[in-house]
């Protein structure tokens, strides 16, 4: 029995059903009506199928809907790269059609790594089984000394974040190179007597970032930040299925508004971010919010969510990252909407608190236990001075 993948695509035509037919055989085989009968025997276990077709709006003698393709398994090799080149490829510049989502059968999913970690294996590192993460970014690295990022790093740390993370653009680190920071920052942790883990910026030729990876690790990298998109997800893949990476993998979307902003072209964000993101083997998978000034559409960004955690047979969950504009007055609204396995990520909403970096991460556990324990936030600034200042400052949503 043959075995397929099902792509969704939103589209646009005079009929839809003939568009369809069109991707179903052009995407595959090139050419079916006019093969000879014994060529036709020999390419159907390679010619695709129509699925579904979906009208939605019609206008202007012109068609507008979801349709759906059935790929045959046996069409791609089980790497990123082939399936998008496979079922997106020369189609992605075939007019108005984006890429809206990929169903794929079980026996498919298990050849794709997925997380190493997952949310269970994260909360496990950090021994946090009953509450939203916090995470802070360094408010600046690039052309800073060591001893700023040290001071920056043990505010942090000892406000109460659970994670930080280098700036996604630190790829010049002559200042404080990669293996002093490890090992200042890992002082800075065994000082603080609890687990917290630092994602260190993988950077350098794409051929080399494996090594680089292996190299970090031994040198006391705990996590390690790609941007996933300028580097290909195969990298991602190649890193997540190596048996000698041995830490949680965070994914940054750099890059990913090139691919999902426009209505009518590109890949949507759900797909993107959250299904081809987890398949590939992020255990934290950073998007836009849908708060910030960059603010990714509210349901698009809690399917992002769903795709990251929702069970399947063969991966574990992903921890969502929600981030760009998150301030302490903002975590009730994160809660409600990505409740309790969100990273909940915060730059300016830690260094810009009046107090410093470290009542901002201050301001936002006491908003995080706040939320937790059915409070509100305003009853949770009673206890916490960090809390209430942050409100004054930025409001509570």
């Amino acid at each position: 029995m043959h075995e397929f993948i099902t792509v969704s695509y939103l589209t646009t035509a005079k009929d839809l059903y003939k568009k369809a037919e069109s991707i179903a055989v052009g995407m595959t085989v090139g050419s079916w009506t006019d093969l000879p009968l014994a060529r036709q025997e020999m390419l159907a276990p390679y010619l695709g199928r129509v699925g579904n077709v979906t009208i939605t709006e019609e206008k202007d003698y012109l068609q507008q809907g979801i349709i759906s393709i059935q790929y045959p398994v046996g069409n791609i090799t089980p790497d990123i790269p082939s399936l998008l080149t496979t079922v997106f490829g020369k189609l992605s510049m075939d007019g108005k059609i984006k890429l809206v989502d990929i169903d794929f059968p079980p026996s498919l999913l298990a050849q794709f790594p997925g997380p190493k970690f997952g949310i269970a294996g994260i909360r496990e590192q950090l021994g946090v089984y009953d509450r939203p993460l916090l995470m802070s970014i360094f408010k600046s690295c690039l052309g800073l000394p060591l001893d700023e990022l040290e001071t920056q790093f043990a505010a942090q740390v000892e406000g109460g974040v659970d994670l930080v993370k280098d700036d996604e653009i630190f790829f010049v680190d002559d200042k404080a190179p990669l293996t002093e920071r490890l090992g200042a920052y890992n002082r800075i942790i065994q000082a603080s007597g609890r687990p917290v883990l630092y994602a260190a910026n993988l950077t350098g030729p794409v051929h080399q970032l494996v090594d680089k990876a292996k190299y970090a690790i031994d040198r006391g990298a705990t996590c390690l930040l790609l941007n996933v998109l300028p580097y290909g997800f195969d990298i991602l893949h190649r890193l997540a299925a190596d048996p000698d990476i041995t830490v949680p993998l965070m994914a940054h979307p750099a890059m990913a508004g090139a691919f999902y902003a426009a209505d009518e072209y590109g890949i949507s964000s759900p797909l993107l971010l959250g299904k081809l993101m987890r398949l590939a083997g992020a255990d934290m998978i950073l998007y836009p919010s849908p708060y910030g000034s960059v603010a990714l559409n509210h349901t698009e960004a809690l399917t992002v969510a769903e795709h990251a955690r929702i069970p399947n047979s063969a991966h574990k969950s992903a921890f969502p990252v929600p981030s760009a504009g998150i301030h302490p007055g903002l975590v009730t609204k994160l809660y409600n909407d990505f409740g309790m396995d969100v990273i909940v990520n915060a730059g300016g909403g830690v260094h810009g608190h009046p107090s410093g970096a470290a009542d901002g991460a201050r301001a936002f556990r006491a908003a995080i236990d706040a939320v937790v324990n059915g409070q509100t936030l305003a009853e949770g600034a009673q206890t916490s001075k960090p809390l209430a200042l942050a409100l004054e400052k930025w409001g509570n949503a």
